[in-house]
């Protein structure tokens, strides 16, 4: 697979860096590094605690971390004791009546919270669903100015297959034919205001659908596309930085950083209640 995009941006495979130099480069600098996760509900009791022990055990290991979890429900929060240099710190958030409309408003809680304080706490942040698992290191390779995440189901897809936004009276619209890659909101980041830009440019999109009756095919995540199509991203992770084990066996894939845990998205995404509905940044 390509270790490079036509706008020269590394696509980060296993094999394609060299862990002793990022540590002994980033050895000299103090950098702070983030992962923010939205949730709500029911998303708390299936997938935080997984998470979270299995990203305080392969994040940045050895580095300075900080967890934002932001969440509609205090009470739900497990306690959770963390290895050394590692902070969590939770944040109230709105809840959403449905799971779609807190796919797309969590574009306006990342502008928030990265206005509000995260940009003076951290040198490099991760917004990143919860739904999923650290399997082994995830570390300074994957740190740049943007960083876009390839899609496990459509990383070695023509342009005119990728599920983009196709309604032109959309925001999130794309031509056919056009566009590099389709890019998973399940994981992205970059420096704060970097991700600060990214989250604006796709709120400013999804309030104007809003507005005209319009909601995107893939929600914030054709918002997300939308951006990196028009804003390169300077670096890409391969799928094996965000894999699903449904794909079954794939030779380009050496070692899956992170992977996606099983959905149970018929109970998670009931709209019988308002606290019923969950998505993370």
């Amino acid at each position: 697979m390509n270790a490079t995009t036509n706008w020269s941006a590394p696509v980060v495979w296993h094999g394609t860096y060299k862990e002793e130099v990022l540590e002994n480069y980033y050895a000299n600098h103090k950098i702070t590094y983030s992962i923010a996760s939205f949730l709500l509900h029911r998303y708390i009791e299936y997938y935080l605690y997984g998470f979270m022990l299995s990203a305080d055990k392969y994040f940045m290991v050895g580095q300075k971390v900080i967890i934002y979890v932001l969440i509609d429900d205090f009470s739900k929060m497990p306690w959770i004791r963390l290895s050394p240099l590692r902070t969590i710190k939770v944040f109230e958030i709105k809840r959403e009546k449905r799971w779609q409309d807190v796919s797309m408003m969590r574009m306006k809680t990342i502008s928030e919270h990265v206005v509000g304080h995260i940009q003076y706490e951290v040198d490099f942040l991760f917004c990143m669903d919860v739904d999923q698992i650290f399997l082994q290191k995830y570390g300074l390779e994957t740190l740049g100015e943007s960083v876009a995440q390839l899609h496990s189901y459509w990383y070695k897809a023509n342009p005119t297959e990728l599920p983009y936004e196709r309604s032109q009276v959309s925001e999130a619209y794309i031509p056919i034919g056009e566009g590099d890659f389709y890019y998973h909101a399940a994981v992205f980041g970059g420096t704060p205001m970097r991700v600060l830009s990214i989250a604006r440019e796709c709120l400013k999109g999804i309030m104007n659908d809003k507005k005209n009756n319009i909601e995107a095919v893939w929600h914030d995540e054709s918002h997300l596309n939308k951006y990196f199509f028009l804003h390169k991203p300077t670096k890409l992770l391969s799928p094996e930085y965000c894999w699903d084990f449904n794909r079954g066996h794939n030779s380009d894939i050496k070692a899956i950083k992170l992977y996606w845990a099983t959905k149970y998205y018929k109970i998670l995404r009931m709209t019988d209640s308002p606290s019923s509905t969950a998505l993370n940044l």
